[in-house]
């Protein structure tokens, strides 16, 4: 049984308040970027006890933003791959920084002290902040967990570049065949345009804040 089969199974078995909330809306798609459009400023305490922000951090030639958090079975399935990725591009002056957005109020493994366990344990190769206020996710207009954001550094202001998956099998990474992430960062670092062929990430939905 795979992790997201793992996790449905969990939720039809052992339903919580927020449990068909969960079912109803576990298959979320990322929605088209606006290519060429400037990142928005944030300042979020990371799980490493320092605060990024991003006006002030070192000006990396391309940035990957992660919208993501601990207890999506669709994140769970790719944090691997992300940190490797995060490891792989590093010195090639690409830097990820990953944001979780969810409400712990309602998902408590999403929690800060939560976040601080789940970056120890995976022993995380990149920031993974806290946007507890949600405003960061708002401002980006991120929809699900992982959502992925490539900007390209152009003097010091980081413009969208891509906007979508990280890869063409979520699920099984010995069948991934088309690295899409990857390769848009690859066309950056040699100056090349990325296409804009940019096919959905997907995954669990944002667990906005109830009014």
């Amino acid at each position: 049984m795979g992790v997201f089969e793992e996790e449905h199974h969990r939720l039809l078995h052992h339903p919580t308040s927020h449990a068909k909330t969960d079912l109803t809306m576990a298959l979320t798609h990322s929605e088209p970027g606006e290519l060429g459009s400037i990142a928005p400023d944030f300042s979020l305490p990371g799980v490493d006890g320092k605060t990024y922000s991003l006006s002030k951090i070192d000006s990396p030639k391309a940035l990957v933003l992660v919208f993501m958090c601990n207890h999506c079975p669709y994140v769970q399935a790719v944090d691997d791959r992300i940190n490797d990725l995060a490891k792989a591009y590093r010195d090639k002056g690409v830097m990820v920084i990953a944001i979780n957005s969810n409400d712990a109020s309602r998902y408590p493994d999403d929690s800060f002290e939560q976040m601080k366990a789940r970056a120890k344990e995976k022993n995380y190769h990149f920031p993974y902040l806290f946007d507890e206020s949600q405003k960061v996710a708002r401002a980006y207009g991120a929809v699900c967990t992982p959502d992925f954001y490539v900007y390209q550094n152009l003097k010091n202001q980081f413009r969208l570049s891509y906007r979508g998956r990280l890869d063409d099998n979520w699920k099984e990474p010995s069948k991934v065949t088309r690295r899409d992430l990857a390769h848009a960062l690859d066309c950056l670092l040699d100056g090349n345009p990325v296409s804009e062929d940019q096919p959905s990430s997907m995954g669990c939905s944002i667990k906005w804040k109830q009014t």
